[in-house]
């Protein structure tokens, strides 16, 4: 008996990547979260965490890079699957460390199979939507970023109080393997797939440039070559330097509130709450706005720079944080700059599927992504440097001023590289990347 048909099938396979991107976020979170009983368990130092910190940012940009490949030589089922049960399994083995090298090995593990979920599900958004609903779709999906670490916050702390710290890393990394059986039963291309209907079948390849309709998923693709392109050097300016600013505002907002506004780290922070929520109205509200523009007649990438040049300058309302004197007016304007990072982001992410034929989109993701994880190990090291200096002269204060002027222009800087390199806006032809 064939399987039934489903109309809007394509929306069912968003639900799928932004579980995966949760569970994916959910992972990463953990360690972090069990800080405190682990360095006490185990005798960490601070340098210790960092250690293994480092090996999970260096691990994530290298599984970026090579799963990207991956992901675009045997195509996104098996690609995706590949990666979350490299992901799930290493999030397990974490329960066996007994040291701060035991711990490093097991985030090695989780960094180069979680570098894999972005490619896979960018590819996945090209294969199953219109140019005009991608942004949309992954602002969606791109939401389980946030919603992963609010999961974290609750799931975590019950887990650990009820059984213990073992069980954390055993129950968290077998919802990977749950996902994968929804993944197996429910997900293949729009032209293999039984329960897609002839209509929407239709609708999504109408909505598609003329080479992303080619046949072949897997075509060879010349991978050092993707690199002669000002279109992937766009997508690495996007990432690259845009990038480091999330991860400064994701680990380094606490100690700001805390040195700033004496904010008890101890004690659950709805401060902190509100901006990981911001997040998530960032994420679906900036791909609603780009797909609103071409969905209105708008060229595919006039819409996409538009939606992010207008992004940069909001983002200069960064720079006002250093006046802020009310914890609040701080939170107002903190969830602002991310809710409008996860708007950039997410247009961005669209790029590679709207300037490159699908067969290549994992690998320019999977480029870009490095790009963004190399800054990310680049960019602390600038913000340590800089804070320290600040707080021995006695103004720690000046030193996040500094910090948040320079987040506030990066925009600017990232949208004019990106615009002069897609002065070309028409699709690369899959011959060209042959």
């Amino acid at each position: 008996m064939s399987a039934p048909k489903i109309k809007n099938y394509r929306w069912l396979i968003v639900v799928l990547l932004f579980t995966a991107t949760t569970i994916n976020y959910l992972d990463r979170q953990i360690i972090g979260l069990l800080k405190p009983i682990l360095e006490k368990e185990f005798t960490w130092s601070e340098t210790d965490y960092a250690r293994i910190i480092m090996a999970f940012t260096a691990a994530y940009a290298v599984g970026l890079l090579a799963l990207g490949w991956l992901i675009d030589k045997i195509g996104t089922k098996k690609g995706y699957s590949i990666t979350i049960v490299f992901w799930s399994v290493a999030g397990m083995l974490h329960a066996l460390a007994r040291s701060a090298f035991g711990f490093g090995l097991a985030r090695v593990g989780l960094g180069l199979g979680e570098g894999g979920n972005y490619p896979a599900a960018v590819k996945t958004v090209a294969e199953w939507f219109p140019n005009k609903e991608r942004a949309l779709a992954t602002g969606l999906f791109n939401a389980g970023t946030s919603v992963g670490v609010v999961v974290a916050l609750i799931l975590v702390p019950w887990i650990l109080t009820t059984y213990g710290w073992q069980e954390v890393f055993w129950i968290t990394g077998a919802l990977g393997f749950v996902w994968l059986i929804f993944w197996l039963l429910f997900y293949d291309i729009p032209a293999r797939q039984k329960r897609l209907t002839t209509e929407e079948y239709n609708y999504i390849i109408s909505g598609q440039e003329k080479e992303e309709q080619y046949s072949n998923e897997k075509a060879k693709v010349n991978w050092l070559r993707l690199f002669s392109f000002p279109q992937t050097w766009a997508y690495i300016t996007g990432k690259g330097l845009i990038d480091p600013i999330y991860w400064f505002f994701l680990f380094w907002l606490p100690s700001y509130f805390a040195s700033t506004f004496n904010l008890d780290l101890k004690k659950p922070s709805l401060e902190l709450m509100l901006i990981y929520t911001a997040t998530t109205v960032g994420s679906i509200s900036g791909g609603w706005f780009s797909s609103l523009l071409i969905k209105r007649g708008w060229a595919v990438i006039k819409a996409r720079k538009a939606v992010i040049l207008v992004i940069a300058f909001l983002e200069l309302s960064v720079i006002l944080i250093q006046f802020a004197t009310n914890v609040w007016v701080a939170v107002g304007l903190i969830s602002f700059a991310v809710a409008l990072h996860q708007a950039w982001a997410t247009n961005v992410f669209t790029l590679p599927s709207d300037m490159f034929p699908k067969q290549a989109v994992s690998s320019i993701v999977g480029i870009g992504g490095m790009a963004g994880a190399v800054g990310g190990i680049l960019f602390p090291m600038l913000i340590g440097s800089l804070l320290d200096t600040y707080k021995a002269a006695g103004n720690l204060a000046g030193g996040y001023n500094i910090i948040f002027t320079i987040c506030g222009f990066t925009y600017l800087v990232a949208w004019g590289i990106i615009h002069l390199l897609t002065r070309q806006t028409k699709m690369l032809e899959l011959s060209e990347l042959e």
